[in-house]
């Protein structure tokens, strides 16, 4: 057992009731957690208060580990409340009061086929499927509402994260193990005042025939979404996970709140692929956190085509088991007046833990901040942090990479190039029948070629499709 990241005091009053010698116990509980300001690590908050609870929790009412757990989540509850007007250490300040934190409830679909049109394109366009053909299994939330949810393949779980906690007392365990509750104001607000979010399980060696789809839609103009996701990959098992976050055509603004939590667990793998397809006066917050144990794989493929005001996230994953592996891979598109600010951190933590994060990036206009962090902390390490850039027109693509050896032993590079397509290659196609626009395309196009990625067909096949449908945009 660690140390106890919790001071506990305890003061019990005992009285008689009922005139029958019964006696019932008060225990007022003072939990100081000294390690939960740390940015980043493994947060396991029951064990520093399991043995307390044993010999305090009111018993013919709780068991210790449940009482365990609502103390945890009650001081959850204090710590989010005292930092929802922390900033955040990057990005513009929202002032999140500003956006609708009320809209109508929408009704259950259990059929997508009601959707209309519009809406359906809209998803499709970030890789979601309402026809659900080659799909696992489907979550899809609207505003605040859950509307579908639910797996077609036996050992994979799918479903609304609010309705997994009544169901799975255990899967308080994983809440805010990975991504501090307090780590600024938009954590903070999807702890106070969360809507929803999805669970995503496989059970021990589960693997996915067809991708996972969970959508995240705004429906609603000025609307705030704050959802916490939670995404466990067991022993073994294999997942294949799409999200698409996009917005109803006539919406143009609002605030996007979005927490999730990975755990990959011995020999398993993830391939998760978020595609954001927004709108331009829309602002984005991701909170992501993820740890891999041994002989683990976590690929995150991340797609950003389509205009968006205000975008900041900064993924972390922490490789704390021999062997596990990790690849962040980003394909980012600025026109004007869209601000990206998008990076990915890793933790090499173990022997023959191995990462990789590779960017490409693009800006017609707007301004993409490109960052990569790469932190060997033993020994027999490798990792390989790579961003390049393309500026279209006028804009601003900064590249910051960051290597951190922390002992002798370990293995890491970085390369970076930003620039335009060099006049000589347009002018080498159009001399094989290429109009210049034509030869910019096919630039662009392989420029952003998916197959860097080494993503199973399906999913390179929605990330294919979501860049061609840009590729006008661009030019």
């Amino acid at each position: 057992m660690g140390t106890c990241p919790f001071n506990v005091s305890v003061r019990r009053e005992e009285k008689d009731i009922n005139g029958h010698g019964q006696r019932t116990r008060r225990t007022d509980l003072t939990l100081m957690n000294k390690g939960i300001a740390e940015e980043h690590g493994d947060r396991s908050k029951e064990h520093g208060v399991r043995e307390f609870s044993r010999l305090y929790a009111p018993r013919s009412m709780l068991s210790a580990t449940t009482y365990t757990r609502r103390l945890i989540m009650e001081r959850f509850d204090e710590l989010a409340k005292d930092a929802l007007s922390k900033k955040a250490a990057l990005g513009r300040d929202i002032p999140i009061q500003e956006y609708s934190q009320t809209t109508e409830e929408r009704p259950y679909l259990e059929n997508l086929s009601s959707l209309s049109e519009e809406d359906k394109l809209r998803m499709r366009e970030a890789g979601i499927e309402a026809t659900e053909e080659g799909r696992s299994g489907t979550f899809i939330q609207m505003d605040h509402s859950v509307i579908h949810e639910g797996s077609h393949q036996e050992g994979l779980q799918i479903e609304s994260i609010t309705s997994a906690l009544k169901k799975y007392d255990w899967l308080k365990d994983y809440f805010w193990k990975a991504v501090p509750v307090d780590t600024d104001k938009y954590t903070a607000t999807a702890q106070v005042a969360p809507h929803h979010g999805y669970f995503i399980r496989a059970l021990p060696g589960a693997k996915s025939t067809f991708p996972l789809q969970a959508c995240l839609f705004m429906g609603k103009e000025g609307l705030g979404q704050h959802v916490h996701n939670v995404i466990i990959a067991e022993e073994g098992s294999e997942l294949n996970i799409i999200t698409g976050c996009t917005t109803a055509a006539h919406v143009k603004g609002g605030l996007h709140i979005g927490v999730s939590e990975f755990y990959i667990k011995k020999g398993a793998k993830v391939s998760f692929t978020m595609i954001h397809s927004w709108a331009e006066e829309v602002e984005v917050r991701p909170r992501t956190a993820t740890i891999v144990e041994e002989g683990g794989i976590f690929l995150s493929n991340y797609i950003c085509l389509k205009p968006v005001k205000s975008l900041q996230m900064y993924p972390v994953a922490r490789l704390t088991g021999k062997g596990a592996m990790v690849r962040y891979n980003s394909i980012l598109y600025a026109p004007s007046n869209s601000h990206l600010d998008v990076g990915s951190r890793v933790f090499l933590s173990a022997p023959k833990t191995r990462a990789e994060v590779i960017a490409r990036t693009i800006s017609s206009g707007g301004e993409i901040i490109a960052r990569g962090h790469l932190i060997g902390e033993v020994p027999d390490v490798k990792a390989h942090l790579e961003c390049r850039g393309l500026i279209l027109k006028d804009g601003l693509i900064h590249a910051i990479p960051e290597l951190e050896g922390r002992v002798a032993g370990v293995d890491m590079s970085h390369e970076a190039a930003v620039g335009k397509i060099a006049q000589e290659e347009i002018e080498y196609l159009m001399a094989r029948g290429l109009s210049a626009g034509e030869a910019t395309a096919t630039i662009v196009r392989g420029f952003m070629n998916v197959g860097i990625m080494g993503l199973p067909s399906a999913l390179a096949r929605e990330i294919d499709r979501a860049v061609k449908s840009c590729e006008e945009d661009m030019l």
